[in-house]
């Protein structure tokens, strides 16, 4: 049975953003909540804010005054920590500091009930470092929202090495009953969505500081090809420099400096010069007044082909065939289990890029003209493909291919030839990460997917994206970038070897 009910009392700890937020959140469940900050009157500023938000709800039709009084009725704000004694659960949303946390954590021992739960919305720190200097780390737990609280639906539940199973059970359902996406994980460096993210933003960063695409482009190319609401570069400046950049070293130094999570040298110099992103006016982009935004790379108008010849299975790509034939060009299939799917459009040989240089590929297959284009989330809609052509196929197989392309209403872009292209490469990264979490006991295949889809807004799980592409072409695909790089990076997780071992 659970510990909490509707009539149990909720205490928050700090009243910033993230606070205020999980505050709400547990008052629009039918919580009474106590919250407190440090800073004298930022409790009652907090609520304050949170009014403010909830009549812009009213004035748009989607909540009425009568409920939103109510929330606030069971909002209270507490002037000293001594004034959380009745709760049966705190979560504090502080400042990110070990030591901070653990002192606060100790005084709320000696002042709440033996059985009271302690949360804490950490991102970053050990549970279990938290938890060892207090008297009963069994009551401790994490519980990470992610920002903004009332919004996002998942919340990450950590335990840590003496957590009780029961508590992290109980949080699970209560965070369940408060209509948010719950997943269990252990506490290990940047617990599921911190630590699987981290590719997001570094395959990104790599294939710029190579010079495969410029940032508008590879932005373009995640949304419009890959099904994300954001481009890496996008959303690293929403999140700000400064704080993308110290969970990515954090995670680094936690994992022993794993190259796999090896911070970019691009970033750090955006952060020494202070360009933090949207909130200092300037990143990746400028967000100045009178500043234009770049636009992706986009290839010109060229002639559509009458016929193609379809050679092999094209796998996840086999959707195109359909695209193909209802713009009206004529495709001859030709059975042949013995070659991987390619596209015969004039000159032009187009595969769907295996990780490797399309240069290497070309040269491998006897196909000089040969032009590898790019994973999508579902070639039927997405509205934009990339092409990378080999450094040896002419401009008339590069056009015919671009032709083909446009020709079933895509945007196409031509990108430089770089392992794996954007989407790809990213994608099967983001699975290996995802992968190796499950592998090492952090959590199960299934909270990797629900966590990048609820708290970072996937458009796919990528485990769930890259059985669909079949897990032995995501294991080539990695092996491919290894060969190109030498770089242990790119190595595959244990568990994606094994399940494609025993026919996954």
């Amino acid at each position: 049975m659970n510990r909490f009910t509707t009539d149990s009392v909720i205490a928050v700890i700090g009243a910033g953003t993230m606070g205020a937020g999980i505050a709400q959140v547990a008052a629009s469940a039918g919580h009474p909540v106590l919250l407190f900050d440090a800073a004298e009157g930022a409790a009652k500023r907090g609520i304050e804010n949170t009014a403010k938000g909830l009549i812009k709800l009213v004035e748009r039709g989607r909540m009425s005054q009568a409920d939103v009084d109510a929330l606030l009725s069971r909002l209270t704000p507490v002037e000293a920590l001594t004034n959380l004694a009745p709760a049966s659960l705190v979560i504090e949303a502080i400042v990110e500091r070990l030591d901070i946390k653990q002192q606060v954590f100790g005084q709320l021992e000696e002042i709440c009930a033996d059985n009271t739960v302690i949360a804490t919305n950490t991102s970053s720190i050990s549970v279990t470092a938290i938890g060892s200097k207090l008297q009963r780390p069994q009551n401790l737990v994490g519980m990470h929202f992610f920002n903004p609280a009332p919004i996002m639906k998942l919340v990450e539940v950590i335990s840590g090495l003496d957590t009780d199973p029961e508590v992290a059970a109980d949080i699970y359902a209560l965070s369940a009953s408060w209509g948010k996406q719950p997943v269990m994980a252990k506490s290990t460096p940047g617990f599921i969505v911190n630590r699987v993210a981290r590719p997001f933003y570094a395959e990104g960063l790599r294939i710029y500081q190579e010079g495969g695409a410029d940032i508008a482009t590879i932005d373009a190319l995640m949304r419009d090809c890959g099904g994300f609401r954001m481009g890496p570069f996008e959303l690293m400046d929403l999140i700000g420099h400064d704080v993308n950049y110290a969970v990515t070293c954090s995670v680094f130094d936690a994992f022993y400096h794993d190259q796999r999570f090896l911070p970019s040298l691009i970033q750090k110099e955006l952060v020494d010069a202070g360009h933090l992103g949207r909130k200092t006016g300037r990143g990746f982009y400028n967000y100045g007044a009178a500043a234009v935004k770049p636009e992706a790379k986009t290839a010109a108008a060229c002639a559509a082909p009458r016929s193609i010849t379809v050679e092999g299975e094209l796998g996840v790509a086999e959707p195109l065939i359909a695209l193909f034939e209802q713009a009206g060009i004529r495709v001859d299939l030709i059975e042949n289990d013995e070659v991987e799917g390619m596209i015969t459009v004039g000159d032009a040989t187009l595969m769907l890029t295996n990780g490797q240089f399309t240069t290497m590929r070309a040269g491998e297959t006897l196909r000089p003209d040969l032009i590898n284009f790019d994973l999508a989330l579902d070639y039927t809609s997405a509205t934009r493909i990339a092409l990378a052509p080999a450094d040896q196929a002419s401009p008339a197989a590069l056009e015919a291919a671009i032709g083909l392309f446009q020709a079933i209403g895509k945007t196409v872009t031509v990108i430089d030839d770089i392992p794996g292209m954007v989407v790809m490469r990213t994608v099967c990264m983001l699975a290996n990460e995802g992968f190796d979490a499950v592998n090492q006991q952090v959590c199960d295949e299934q909270a990797v997917d629900i966590a990048m889809k609820g708290g970072v807004n996937y458009p796919c799980g990528p485990i769930e994206w890259v059985k669909n592409l079949e897990l032995s072409y995501v294991l080539d695909v990695l092996d491919n970038l290894m060969d190109a790089y030498g770089e242990d990076r790119y190595r595959a997780s244990p568990l994606l070897l094994r399940k494609v071992a025993g026919g996954a």
